[in-house]
């Protein structure tokens, strides 16, 4: 049997605003996703966008998924069908990362991510609009089996099982002082260290869960593709490989997954749990 061709490049599901614009023009479904920030939404938000917070998608005490049939009702609510073209952007890129990468494992085929976030549109001067969110067009189903692809997620059992593969690799998305022990890198997660077999996948500045400068320019856009899988491949992760992303809790890991996915790796996964899961199953 010949081996399956890698997919393609997804890249044009990383947007410019001038691209944001025109596929919400012609009726896409346009989402702010925040963490806590409905103030700010309310406040200034790209017109016609809705918001969705990472509360109804994550849910303690450790901030995994929550139960499908949960997440099904909020995509639901939001008249997100797997058939959708839905737009996605955040004040944080990783909040929006997070909701894309969970959308994808609902089975929604075509997800696409503002890259450079909200600051990206303002630094273009486009105009914004303020007060509540359109009226709710709820969708009357999902239109396909839910979950699409239950493969995009993994949890702790599937993580020690692709540890023990040989074509397949746990990717770190932490700084080098998480990864070392040096810190945990989170107020809220006391143990130090990372899981014994991973490989360090980098992420951002120390001390700033919320970076993710290595994979992005001064403006917070991704990187050449080139870049990163050279990264990547420095510390023994490539496309030839089973890779699971994973962080403390999910967030950077679902950038790096959706920045692997936009270039085109076939075989990727988060692990939801992250070293937030991990290092509780060891205590």
């Amino acid at each position: 049997m010949n081996a399956p061709h890698d997919p393609p490049s997804r890249l044009a599901h990383l947007l410019t605003p001038a691209a944001l614009a025109a596929q919400a023009r012609a009726g896409a479904l346009l989402i702010e996703v925040g963490c806590g920030t409905h103030a700010q939404y309310r406040a200034e938000h790209i017109p016609g966008a809705r918001y969705l917070d990472t509360a109804a998608l994550e849910a303690p005490p450790l901030f995994n998924k929550v139960p499908d049939a949960d997440l099904l009702e909020v995509l639901l609510a939001l008249g997100i069908r797997h058939d959708s073209t839905v737009l996605l952007y955040g004040r944080s890129t990783l909040a929006a990362a997070r909701a894309a990468h969970l959308m994808l494992y609902a089975g929604v085929a075509d997800v696409r991510l503002l890259d450079g976030g909200f600051a990206a549109w303002q630094a273009e001067g486009r105009s914004a609009a303020a007060g509540g969110e359109p009226p709710p067009r709820r969708a009357n189903g999902f239109g396909a089996p839910f979950p699409g692809r239950p493969d995009y997620l993994v949890d702790m059992a599937g993580a020690r099982a692709l540890l023990a593969r040989d074509d397949a690799v746990l990717a770190s998305i932490r700084t080098w002082s998480e990864h070392t022990g040096v810190t945990s890198g989170y107020s809220y997660i006391r143990a130090r260290g990372d899981i014994p077999g991973a490989r360090w996948g980098r992420a951002g500045r120390e001390g700033d869960v919320n970076s993710m400068s290595d994979y992005q320019d001064g403006n917070g856009c991704m990187l050449p593709a080139a870049v990163i899988e050279t990264m990547w491949r420095e510390q023994g992760i490539h496309r030839g490989l089973h890779t699971a992303f994973y962080c403390g809790t999910g967030w950077r890991a679902s950038l790096a997954f959706f920045y692997a996915w936009v270039i085109g790796w076939p075989r990727i996964s988060v692990y939801d749990g992250g070293w937030y899961e991990w290092s509780k199953a060891l205590c």
